[in-house]
């Protein structure tokens, strides 16, 4: 099964940076809060998730830069699977770009959850002209709803590559510049950017 069959067009433009956060699939797996406090659902109660097999065959290379960067949310049951799909991508790993320190926990079966890693991968070099260079590792902000993630992120790759062309990838509704006027510099694809299509009953039907 390959992700064009039921995903929309990709742009026919080419990016330095890319800026993707996967609707990983977790096998119908819901969130709990502990014990007596009830189900709190989880990604596939506010969106359609993606098996890594499907994720893989989406054409990112396709519309990357020979010098570019992808930025890939991994959240930390998905970290070896994001590893493998930046390089699937054709990508070479190279570190962590930023770790989120949501402020608030979720309940593990090990430590309690409260981080979530963007990692960097780089295809050829990295872009020129560089812009900041001092740009912190850890942001701390209070995580808003389901799966949106901190502005701040966007911004610090805006400082880092302020005259590339960036492309956010599996953009939310949640995303400002989606309900907003966009920055010249990004572009917007996903289920909730703007002029793309309904895709919830394509993706039901797919038999994971």
């Amino acid at each position: 099964m390959r992700a064009n069959m039921f995903f929309p067009p990709f742009p026919n433009d080419r990016f330095a940076i890319l800026y993707v956060d996967p609707p990983w699939d977790y096998k119908g797996q819901r969130q709990h809060a502990g014990s007596g406090k009830g189900d709190t659902g989880g990604a596939v109660c506010h969106y359609p998730t993606v098996t890594l097999d499907i994720l893989k065959t989406l054409p990112v290379s396709d519309i990357a830069e020979d010098d570019s960067l992808l930025f890939l949310w991994a959240t930390s049951p998905h970290l070896d699977q994001a590893i493998e799909l930046g390089k699937a991508w054709g990508f070479d790993w190279a570190t962590v770009a930023f770790i989120w320190d949501k402020q608030r926990v979720n309940p593990g079966f090990y430590t309690l959850s409260q981080c979530e890693l963007c990692l960097v991968f780089k295809r050829g070099k990295i872009p020129q002209p560089r812009g900041a260079r001092n740009i912190r590792q850890l942001v701390s902000t209070k995580r808003g709803s389901h799966s949106s993630k901190p502005e701040e992120i966007r911004q610090s790759i805006d400082l880092m590559f302020p005259h590339q062309r960036k492309i956010e990838l599996f953009a939310r509704a949640s995303t400002p510049s989606a309900s907003t006027k966009p920055s010249p510099t990004w572009s917007l694809w996903g289920f909730e950017a703007p002029n793309s299509i309904d895709l919830t009953d394509e993706l039901d039907r797919v038999d994971r």
